[in-house]
């Protein structure tokens, strides 16, 4: 039976910090902390949470700064007044792709870990064959990317196995090249962990098992069968299957917590560890992103996610195993998002966002026929460098049409083609990737420029769908907390005695369902799209696609 004083654990290993959170059973924060690596961990020498390399596009972190900011959290929370023996569940996010090679003597000590002393005195450089563990930013592997995709017979396989081309940041990349150019770090490895498994494996005492869903960003997991795919194990190294373990669901119980917890911290015997992943899905279990839900970070790049009923095989998007239900989750990331914007707001609005506002809001929904695609870097999707302007004369018609024009004749005509172009971008990919939008869909709102209520009138309008946002900022470790409550009640009512009438557990129904009757204030609708944005934008995707191929000729 679930007592009103009990709590639930959630932690997120970011890029930048350590943080922890804990609930009530009401999903209210009871206490908080969190340790910045650059600022509380200097010794480590990162800037921005790791370390560059000496090659070039080479980034790692030492995995004892993790351990040791892991000591510092736990401490800093029950400063802050938390009470860690009413956990009775915990759970974990931490940034995807990154791996951890355990030796044999750190598995030893994890197994044995010593209640008097600090986690990082124990779990020292010597728990590991790598002492450099390379993480998302590195950029190093495009060889063994090469290399993967050939084998397994192409890059289009590569993306229905595993739902992703090869990336430099996957981690069957990463682990192809320390089995090639380190190969005794690689053979002596008993066990690789990802970064979230890793954090999970310190709570167990034990090697935890990696979920599918963080599995589905390594170039090794089968996104059907949700197992290791052997072609995709072959194309990388040998004997990977045994080093990395059978995957788990993303919603079990792993065990329960290491009795260095339990010593230490007064954490109860019977604490239960959830399974922990990886951060873009923990942030999709924390916005509670629902079936007709689509969720929009506008940050410095602009993500797309959203729940699918099958994988799509588009090939500069992702598919993963979905951490909440049976379905998948597809991401698609933008580069060119508030790095544009940005440059727009400081040469046409004075570098004031309001005055960017007042200049969108000037405009008219279509913008005259004036539509722009602005990639300053080089974009994912379409894959694309440049900027393009369009009017109302435009066309594919002859090469001078399609040229366009240099620029517009006010600003607030160059702020509205850009805003624009940038959601026609977003809703043509998440169309492409097997999104369907219809009357029930919802759009979720997230980062710096969902704050411009003018920003998201023109996404509403552009994706003929309700806008809403969330008080949350830290949707990836409120996710994880989430995670651990709704998972265990799953598990209780699987050990509850049938038929006991007074102990008896009713099953959860859904994860989406179950957060959202415990939070049925978290999202606020701010924007209703017009009555005519589907017949305006309906033609404006048209010239969209047709500028984007007159951009993509000009590349060849």
């Amino acid at each position: 039976m679930q007592s009103p004083n009990e709590t639930y654990l959630g932690l997120d290993l970011s890029t930048q910090k350590l943080k922890a959170v804990l609930l009530n059973a009401n999903l209210e924060n009871v206490a908080h902390a969190e340790v910045k690596f650059d600022s509380d961990l200097p010794e480590f020498r990162t800037t921005g949470g790791v370390n560059v390399g000496t090659a070039k596009n080479e980034f790692y972190v030492q995995p004892v700064m993790w351990i040791k900011a892991l000591d510092m959290v736990l401490d800093r929370i029950v400063v802050q007044g938390a009470d860690l023996s009413t956990v009775v569940a915990l759970s974990g996010s931490a940034q995807q792709h990154g791996s951890l090679f355990w030796s044999r003597s750190g598995l030893e000590t994890l197994r044995n870990l010593d209640a008097d002393k600090f986690l990082h005195t124990q779990l020292d450089d010597s728990a590991f064959t790598v002492h450099r563990t390379p993480i998302w930013m590195d950029g190093t592997t495009g060889q063994q990317c090469v290399e993967m995709e050939t084998a397994v017979g192409g890059r289009e396989r590569m993306v229905e196995l595993t739902g992703s081309r090869c990336y430099e940041r996957f981690t069957g990349p990463q682990i192809r090249r320390i089995f090639q150019q380190r190969p005794d770090s690689y053979r002596n490895a008993e066990r690789i962990s990802l970064v979230s498994s890793f954090l999970a494996s310190i709570f167990l005492g034990e090697v935890a098992p990696i979920d599918c869903s963080d599995g589905s960003g390594m170039n090794l997991l089968d996104v059907r069968t949700r197992d290791w795919s052997d072609e995709c194990l072959a194309a990388c190294a040998p004997g990977l299957r045994a080093k990395l373990g059978e995957p788990v669901p993303a919603a079990t119980v792993i065990g329960s917590i290491g009795s260095f917890f339990v010593q230490r911290y007064n954490f109860n015997t019977g604490c239960r560890v959830v399974a922990f992943t990886g951060d873009n899905l923990s942030a999709l279990a924390g916005m509670n992103v629902g079936k007709d839900w689509l969720a929009l970070s506008l940050g410095t790049s602009d993500t797309v996610m959203m729940r699918l009923n099958a994988p799509s095989n588009l090939q500069d998007g992702h598919v993963m195993v979905h951490p909440t239900d049976d379905g998948f989750m597809g991401l698609l990331c933008f580069r060119n998002g508030s790095l544009v914007r940005d440059i727009f707001k400081r040469a046409e609005a004075n570098n004031n966002w309001e005055n960017f506002s007042e200049l969108l809001d000037s405009t008219p929904r279509g913008n005259f026929g004036n539509l722009a695609l602005h990639f300053v870097s080089k974009e994912i999707l379409p894959p694309v460098k440049g900027s393009l302007r369009w009017n109302k004369n435009s066309s594919l018609a002859s090469v001078e049409l399609a040229k366009g024009v240099l620029k517009y004749s006010s600003p607030q005509t160059e702020i509205r083609a850009l805003v624009e172009g940038q959601m026609l971008t977003r809703k043509t990919y998440a169309t492409e990737m097997g999104f369907s939008f219809g009357e029930n869909t919802k759009i979720l709102a997230t980062g710096g420029a969902s704050a411009n209520r003018s920003i998201l009138q023109v996404v509403s309008d552009v994706f003929n769908a309700p806008v809403y946002t969330q008080k949350t900022t830290e949707a990836a470790l409120i996710g994880a907390a989430y995670r651990a409550k709704y998972v265990l009640n799953v598990a209780r009512a699987k050990e509850a005695p049938c038929g006991d009438g007074k102990g008896m557990v009713n099953a959860p129904g859904p994860y989406y369902d179950f957060i959202a009757g415990l939070l049925p204030h978290s999202v606020t609708r701010v924007c209703d799209p017009s009555k005519d944005s589907e017949e305006i934008y309906g033609a404006m995707e048209e010239r969209y696609r047709a500028m984007v191929s007159y951009m993509m000729e000009q590349q060849d």
